[in-house]
């Protein structure tokens, strides 16, 4: 291993009998970043987190958290991370206080440090109303609050959030992903699994997309994007105008009055519309269309291996 990453994973492979999961996964996370993780159901994404956080063993292949070697130092890879699964693992006839104190004790703080740093991130959460009320009173989206500050309790370096706002609604995902984002402002690394494509733009610096049990891509959004598609302008000029615009910038007629013409960049459609001024063609409307990671999933994960995990 390099040691040049705070997570860093060469060949794992992992089977359940004639089912393989994960076949020879290289990944890769620079300290304080958000890595996420896309891929369909079965692609392999769970199976991954649950090898990283020390909750699976992996059947080849080396990792190393921190610096510190998966298979041989699992308890120092427990003591820098901290785990978000799909369902919420917090105790529901336990008050929100209390679910933080008990996690701070297991983490063997003290028990006038535990109940500091309960208080500490009942306010950050926003939970400070509800820390006395039983969690089975609290709504899905203060119990995925809860949730993520438990996982905080010992001040981890790297945070494995797996599908963290599944089932949340629009406010409630909105403020989880203000809560991530002030999480990575204060030096946590991220790693994130999500259904969720719009969570990973807006979230993650870089992605990698796992189909099949493998890596088929890994880039910044951007990169990803300009892989499955070309950005485009579409022109919308009057109807005398089309043919002329047609003859300036070329592109292709969508209808009698707009042409969609391939742009690389605000350099490009500058020029674009500077030839088109110079030519005496009014433009009426302009749209500039990206791909969207939409695109980048279903071209990448055409061919679903079914059965992972």
């Amino acid at each position: 291993m390099s040691g040049g990453y705070i997570i860093e994973a060469n060949g794992l492979r992992k089977t359940f009998g004639s089912v393989t999961a994960l076949e020879s996964v290289d990944l890769q996370v620079e300290r304080g970043t958000v890595l996420g993780l896309l891929g369909p159901n079965g692609a392999g994404k769970t199976t991954m987190v649950r090898i990283l956080s020390t909750l699976l063993k992996a059947d080849g292949g080396r990792a190393a958290i921190a610096g510190y070697d998966l298979d041989t130092q699992p308890r120092q890879v427990r003591k820098v991370i901290g785990l978000t699964g799909q369902e919420t693992s917090v105790d529901p006839l336990l008050t929100g206080r209390e679910n933080l104190v008990m996690m701070g004790r297991l983490f063997h703080l003290g028990a006038a440090v535990a109940e500091r740093r309960a208080a500490e991130l009942l306010e950050r959460f926003g939970l400070v109303e509800a820390a006395d009320r039983q969690v089975g009173t609290y709504s899905g989206g203060m119990r995925r609050r809860l949730d993520l500050a438990v996982s905080l309790v010992s001040s981890p370096q790297i945070l494995f959030l797996d599908e963290p706002t599944t089932g949340l609604d629009p406010t409630s995902r909105m403020a989880l992903w203000e809560m991530i984002e002030d999480l990575v402002s204060a030096g946590t690394t991220i790693l994130l699994t999500t259904q969720y494509l719009e969570e990973a733009d807006r979230l993650a610096g870089r992605i990698a997309v796992l189909n099949g049990g493998r890596i088929v891509a890994d880039g910044t959004p951007y990169e990803l994007k300009r892989q499955v598609g070309e950005e485009r302008a579409e022109l919308t000029v009057r109807a005398d105008d089309l043919t002329r615009t047609m003859a300036t910038v070329g592109g292709e007629s969508i209808d009698e009055r707009t042409v969609s013409v391939a742009v690389n960049g605000p350099d490009d459609v500058r020029g674009l519309l500077n030839r088109l001024a110079d030519a005496g063609v009014e433009v009426v409307r302009f749209a500039l269309h990206q791909p969207t990671l939409d695109d980048v999933f279903r071209t990448l994960t055409s061919k679903t291996t079914e059965g992972a995990k």
